[in-house]
């Protein structure tokens, strides 16, 4: 069957600083922009919601928004469009005096380039999966203790480990943006902005309860901690292993990515009607400004694929591109 057609939106590049050459997609992959996801399986929604997988090596861009109008319209020759996934199966994030792990993450976004710049298009949905994690300690660790009448209600009443379980979720809180290419092929400069939301799930917070927004957005500009390892793969259309395939993966992997620059916004929807939005503040020290919180990404994972040498496939290089990924579905 056929996975379901993503889409985006995203600014088309400004004007072409150079030809593109065989080596715009090695170049590319060198790009290590995450927040993470786990390395699962390649899974695509198709017609009817049945879900199915990638063959071979196209199995990572399972959410790769190959069908955006802007995709589709690279020409190979002045615009390429690439695929890109980016993992990591755990880390921690630190807002205030308050460090949680955070669990396996997804990034998947489309990549319109011309040799020096990069815009990313986000698939249909979500360019960032997170899988939901406990809080340590719950609502008891993020709340308590507390010195003020009604955070103490509070306590005592998650003193029952129904009502103390919290859950984080990370979920996107807008288009990922600022993609740099020179950053990836540095150590500690910031490879792209992700605009990000947290959720905590708990009975007596509600499930509305959330720190950032999509108007107020967690910023994270992760960074290469150290220079990963690379390998290029050569494969065929169909994903299968090809020495000299027209298609090319290059995957960066071992490297942490970290970043301590970002703000964390107050939060909100926090109980009724989010009258514990101020308990919420008060406990975690929100707003936290920069300096006082810190994201770290163990061992990050960044697969970038595409056409070997695009421009020999102009001009037709995002059609052809969009019509292999379907191929693919199995």
């Amino acid at each position: 069957m056929r996975p379901r057609r993503t889409g985006g939106s995203a600014r088309r590049p400004g004007p072409r600083r150079g030809a593109l050459v065989g080596g715009v997609l090695a170049a590319a992959a060198l790009v290590t922009a995450t927040i993470t996801s786990p390395a699962t399986a390649a899974e695509a929604d198709v017609a009817g919601g049945v879900e199915s997988t990638l063959a071979g090596h196209w199995a990572p861009f399972d959410r790769c928004p190959v069908d955006a109008p802007e995709m589709l319209a690279a020409d190979g020759a002045e615009l390429a469009a690439l695929c890109l996934a980016s993992s990591s199966a755990s880390g921690t994030m630190t807002i205030g005096k308050k460090t949680v792990p955070t669990a396996g993450t997804d990034l998947q976004i489309g990549l319109l380039g011309d040799g020096n710049d990069y815009t990313s298009v986000s698939p249909e949905g979500a360019g960032i999966r997170a899988e939901p994690v406990v809080v340590p300690g719950g609502l008891l660790n993020l709340m308590c203790p507390s010195d003020i009448p009604v955070l103490t209600t509070l306590c005592e009443k998650a003193a029952d480990s129904r009502l103390n379980r919290v859950v984080a979720t990370v979920e996107p809180a807008g288009t990922p943006t600022d993609f740099s290419l020179t950053a990836g092929l540095s150590v500690g400069q910031p490879i792209i902005t992700l605009p990000v939301k947290i959720r905590l799930d708990n009975i007596l917070l509600g499930g509305n309860c959330y720190i950032g927004s999509d108007e107020d957005p967690i910023l994270l500009r992760p960074r290469n901690t150290a220079q990963p390892t690379l390998e290029l793969v050569r494969y065929a259309p169909d994903g299968t292993d090809q020495v000299d395939g027209v298609m090319s993966n290059i995957v960066l992997s071992g490297a942490d990515q970290a970043d301590d620059s970002f703000s964390v916004p107050k939060a909100n929807g926090c109980g009724l009607f989010g009258a514990l939005d101020w308990a919420v503040n008060a406990q975690l020290g929100l707003p936290s400004p920069e300096g006082a919180n810190s994201l770290v990404l163990d061992s990050a994972s960044t697969v970038t694929g595409g056409f070997y040498n695009p421009a020999a496939h102009a001009p037709d290089q995002g059609r052809l591109l969009s019509d292999y990924w379907h191929a693919a579905a199995r």
